[in-house]
């Protein structure tokens, strides 16, 4: 029955492409099944779908050890909806290859070491090292369909512990390839202690975590998230049974233990080592080179709990508190030689047994010895004592008027803070005004208004009570012909000293989490601005974004300055560089600034473009990498996407839904204003022409976009790519 069903769903699915013309099909897949718009077999014949079922999971029964050492592990193949697969692809689609590994944790250890090595050779000969590896050679026994057991061609020792942690890993893929439906990707871990006691622990670091940044692992196909080696291992359980102390590289002597490689790869260009000149490369599986010099971590690399997380449930999530060693310490500071001592204010250390007696979890001061002291993040210090804002109201906000804003300025302990404070300090405190907030038409807020689209007003002569309730009024008027909804926005920032009297004295700015406020101008019923992007997802990768010197921390609040009409044109002539000064200015509207930003490397490498913005007093902040044409110098750091796409490559920008809301990106037109882009191949560019060739950045889509575009009615690219259209854009961006 199943196989007739087959030939069913193969008729119906080249029918409907032939339809088509190669189109994707937008009739949804099967409601039982549990994809989503984010898998491309969403948008398949649900006959197809219906039958392949793609996506697979592996799940172990038990596993055991014989007397002689003979282990085999009993495991579970199924596809999403827990109906079982034919390994060999022979009565369920696809065939599925696997691979077994085995570790265990020596006694007195809280490492797995595995019991299956290869000794791997250096590319220029001579130097090896040992190196973990996956069986070869078992033999597998079917149970029943879905249901097999593999016995290892390698014999563990005859006299192996009863009392030992022991972990197999298993993992593979599933082809479906012939059905257009890609290659799914699973893994799957077992632990056990032969004598039926609980096993030991080795929970540092959960996977969900690396999957905030490196991408959602919740398609049904298991398409995106972590994933190393070509896909296949998914999940760190896995990773750390090959990943430990056993493991390294022959060619640079990198240790490949992951709390030593995880911390290098994530310091990346911020390594000692880097910084000086040695860059950081593993070379891998076919002598491929993968260079991590140029990884900029997108949150600040002192923030452990990032991938350590306190809240993730692993037993042994403090461990970065209460273990400190040699091996994970050293994987950041890569500069300190523990043996000699170099680099290291506690002098040489033979093994791991002195390091908590100075690096306790927590001191009593920050940046000390400690292992939370010295991470602290300046501005995230408790001696800070705070900067928050609320808004309480805006009055005479009507067209032709100035309006009036009441806002409060408090400390964390609910204290006003007065306008003395702020100029005391060389602080600021802003009010920036913009609207309407439909985004058909920017205001000029007058002739002595530079910035376009809005104004920004110093509030640090606001009139303010000893509670810190102030209030503002504008010098600038809302136009009179202005109509709609307007909104307001906060800023401000203050100076603290942290240890002061002490040899760590350091000073530092601290920032208020900008607010927003609207209001309308005429009467009519008041319109928050769309909701595009969420700030939760920005801060999945960043933790807590903060740009501009603190300054500007709510995505809501920046698209006010970056807006259609702005670009880098007041800024760009103060650059040093001279090639850079005499170039024209760069568009800096938000769609397309976070889309060429995340674009990074890709810039370069696919489109031989860059983006540069020159920033305050100067500063070249070079997102593309092409910065060495510019300016003749070192080649600069790009920035690389951290989503993973199916086979574990980052920069994986099809994951729009990492940091757009509600599938915003579904949403067209992005946007009803032209952008000004006077470096882009079309200037002004259309909303969603603009945000679009952003990434897309090539004069065939240009010219595609520009075709579909008309003078009198403007963009019509909701009817190929809107929501339910052929070339829907939530469509054309799902992984495999």
């Amino acid at each position: 029955m199943r196989f007739r069903s087959s030939i069913f769903a193969v008729g119906r699915y080249v029918t409907a492409l032939g339809l088509v013309a190669g189109a994707y099909v937008l009739i949804g897949a099967p409601s039982k099944t549990k994809l989503t718009p984010h898998d491309k077999a969403y948008y398949a014949d649900p006959a197809l779908v219906e039958y392949v079922q793609p996506g697979f999971t592996i799940t172990v029964v038990s596993a055991k050890i014989a007397s002689n050492g003979t282990l085999s592990v009993d495991y579970k193949l199924a596809d999403p909806t827990g109906a079982p697969l034919d390994l060999l692809g022979v009565s369920t689609p696809g065939p599925i290859s696997l691979s077994f590994l085995v570790a265990y944790i020596p006694s007195g250890q809280t490492q797995f070491s595995s019991f299956i090595t290869k000794t791997a050779t250096a590319a220029t000969g001579g130097a090896t090292a040992t190196q973990p590896t996956s069986d070869s050679g078992g033999t597998t026994t079917t149970v029943s369909t879905g249901e097999y057991i593999y016995t290892y061609h390698t014999l563990l020792p005859e006299n192996f512990s009863q009392t030992a942690t022991y972990r197999v890993g298993i993992y593979g893929s599933r082809n479906l390839t012939v059905w257009d439906l890609g290659t799914n990707y699973a893994d799957a871990w077992f632990d056990w202690v032969p004598n039926g006691s609980k096993p030991a622990p080795r929970d540092v670091v959960r996977t969900p975590d690396c999957n905030s940044c490196h991408g959602s692992a919740a398609t049904a196909t298991g398409s995106n998230g972590l994933a190393a080696h070509g896909g296949s291992r998914r999940d760190v359980e896995v990773c750390i049974i090959c990943h430990q102390p056993q493991n390294s590289d022959p060619n640079t002597g990198n240790s490949l233990d992951m709390k030593a490689f995880i911390h290098s790869i994530h310091m990346g260009n911020s390594l000692p080592t880097v910084a000086a000149g040695t860059p950081y490369q593993i070379i891998g599986y076919q002598n491929s080179v993968n260079d991590f010099s140029t990884v900029i971590y997108p949150a600040d690399v002192r923030r452990c709990t990032t991938c350590h997380n306190p809240n993730n449930g692993a037993a042994q999530t403090n461990n970065w508190m209460t273990n400190p060693n040699m091996a994970a310490c050293g994987g950041c500071h890569n500069n300190v030689n523990f043996a000699t001592g170099a680099n290291h204010p506690g002098g040489p250390q033979l093994d791991n047994s002195e390091c908590a007696n100075c690096h306790i979890p927590q001191g009593e001061l920050d940046f000390d010895a400690s292992i939370k002291g010295a991470h602290v993040i300046p501005d995230q210090s408790s001696q800070i004592t705070g900067l928050n804002f609320t808004f309480v109201s805006v009055t005479n906000g009507v067209a032709g008027k100035a309006p009036t804003v009441t806002f409060t300025v408090r400390d964390n302990q609910g204290n006003g803070i007065p306008m003395s404070t702020f100029i005391a300090e060389s602080g600021t405190l802003s009010l920036t005004m913009t609207g309407p907030t439909n985004g058909i038409t920017m205001t000029n807020f007058g002739a002595d208004s530079t910035t376009p689209g809005y104004v920004t007003e110093s509030a640090t002569g606001a009139s303010c009570t000893s509670n810190g309730t102030c209030q503002y009024t504008f010098t600038h008027t809302i136009p009179a012909t202005a109509t709609g909804t307007f909104m307001i926005g906060i800023e401000g920032r203050l100076t603290a000293t942290l240890n002061p009297g002490t040899t760590t004295q350091t000073t530092t700015n601290y920032g208020g989490v900008n607010q927003v406020t609207y209001f309308s101008v005429d009467g009519s019923p008041v319109t928050p601005r769309r909701t595009v992007v969420a700030m939760s997802n920005c801060n999945a990768c960043h933790v807590y974004l903060e740009v501009h010197g603190d300054l500007r921390n709510n995505v809501t609040y920046c698209v006010i300055c970056h807006n259609p009409e702005n670009s880098d044109f007041t800024t760009r002539p103060s650059s040093t560089t001279p090639a850079l000064a005499s170039a024209p200015p760069q568009g800096i509207n938000f769609a397309m600034m976070i889309h060429k930003i995340h674009t990074g490397e890709n810039l370069e490498a696919n489109f031989n473009q860059d983006y540069i913005v020159v920033g305050h007093g100067g500063s070249t902040n070079d997102f593309g990498a092409a910065y060495a044409s510019v300016t003749g110098a070192v080649k600069n750091t790009g920035v690389r996407f951290p989503p993973m796409g199916p086979t574990g490559n980052v920069q994986d920008t099809t994951q729009c839904y990492m940091c757009h809301a509600n599938n915003s990106e579904d949403v067209l037109p992005i946007g009803l204003h032209a952008v000004t882009d006077p470096q882009g191949l079309l200037n002004p560019a259309p909303a969603t022409t603009s945000a679009c060739t952003a990434c897309h950045l090539d004069t065939a889509t240009m010219a595609h976009a520009q075709a579909n575009t008309n003078a009198q009615f403007g963009e019509s690219c909701s009817v190929c790519h809107g929501a339910g259209a052929a070339y829907d854009a939530v469509a054309v961006h799902a992984g495999q």
